[in-house]
């Protein structure tokens, strides 16, 4: 079977929604697709305020989470650097 959708979101992906930063960072707990041609294909997101939320997760569609407003929180932006320790200052570098 050939599917006809394209997903957004996996589990593990942590997330965010643009309009409503009160529900706090979000990861996606569950994925599901449908096998029949047509079918749904959605994710469970569980946000730090507590609640489940369910999105469609079908890139194709006009109700996929994207366009509703979720983000994915890339990897590089999730690490946030460490403040340098006391006594190890980084040495200035002047041109020779």
């Amino acid at each position: 079977m050939i599917a006809d959708y394209s997903l957004y979101l996996k589990v593990g992906d942590r997330v965010y929604h643009k309009r409503y930063t009160r529900w706090g960072m979000g990861v996606v707990v569950e994925e599901r697709r449908s096998e029949l041609p047509g079918g749904f294909c959605y994710v469970r997101i569980d946000f730090q305020d507590g609640k489940v939320r369910v999105f469609d997760n079908n890139y194709k569609s006009v109700n996929c989470c994207y366009y509703a407003g979720i983000e994915k929180i890339e990897e590089r932006y999730r690490k946030i650097e460490e403040a340098p320790q006391p006594g190890m200052r980084a040495k200035k570098m002047l041109p020779r």
